[in-house]
């Protein structure tokens, strides 16, 4: 029995004896930035901080008076494309049934049919012009509605959000960050490595992951060495993927990275 712990003892301090732990931070790899496109006042906000919320979900409006005088005037000029459209048909088909009746009435050489193919032709022209127009007071209907959809934003992805910069009544503008959201089960560790233990990472290397205040341990793997050297300190950054298996782990949570020493 003592012989067995400590055979048990010997290994366990030899597995510890050849391993570099590292400390690290958990971070999200799926962080969205949500700002506005266009001036207004905040009119309603449908998130807190630290809410989950959902891909397509509402999370904040504004109103605009500038949008409200482009969609006014973009449905004004669509409506007036397709009654003058509508006016060319019917004088189409006025003109036609003139025709139709002029030659049961008239032989060719009685009337003055020049003129009338002329008025035909005259009004297919104003027609398809009058078709152009609608179609792109069409197109400016829809784009307005592609604003309509910056006006109220929603949700990119799954996630949770961690930073709220605005609330009702708020005067936003564009480009102003508005709300933040991190993506809670698509994480990686960050970690700052010495140039000395190089020589034992590599990309695609599988390594041992502990999170201390929840007592988990897992496997992960060694996503990118990021060549990036602070000359100050001398450290590179190295990020660390993982699975978290349903755990409670989220971004900010003090992490281990065990490497193994050959």
């Amino acid at each position: 029995m003592k012989k067995t712990l400590l055979v048990t003892f010997l290994l366990t301090f030899t597995v510890w004896g050849n391993t570099i732990a590292l400390t690290g931070t958990v971070i999200s790899d799926g962080q969205k930035m949500i700002g506005s496109r266009y001036m207004g006042y905040v009119k309603k906000v449908y998130v807190k901080l630290g809410q989950k919320v959902k891909r397509e979900e509402d999370l904040y409006e504004i109103e605009s008076a500038e949008f409200d005088i482009m969609k006014t005037q973009s449905n004004l000029m669509l409506e007036q494309a397709q009654l003058a459209l509508e006016y060319w048909r019917d004088r189409l088909r006025t003109l036609n049934k003139k025709k139709e009746r002029m030659k049961q009435k008239f032989e060719m050489g009685n009337f003055d049919w020049d003129d009338l193919e002329s008025q035909i032709e005259n009004v297919k022209a104003m027609m398809e012009s009058a078709k152009i127009m609608v179609k792109h007071a069409a197109e400016q209907v829809k784009q307005m509605a592609v604003v309509f959809n910056y006006l109220k934003m929603k949700a990119p992805s799954d996630g949770v959000v961690v930073q709220k910069n605005i609330k009702v009544g708020d005067m936003i503008m564009p480009g102003m960050l508005a709300i933040v959201i991190v993506d809670t089960e698509d994480l990686q560790i960050d970690v700052s490595i010495s140039e000395k233990i190089l020589k034992y990472v590599k990309e695609g290397q599988r390594v041992a992951i502990e999170i201390p205040s929840l007592a988990y341990r897992t496997a992960g793997k060694i996503d990118a060495i990021i060549p990036d050297v602070n000359p100050m300190t001398h450290k590179i950054r190295m990020r660390v993927s993982f699975d978290k298996n349903g755990e409670n782990i989220i971004p900010g949570m003090y992490a281990k990275v065990l490497i193994p020493v050959r």
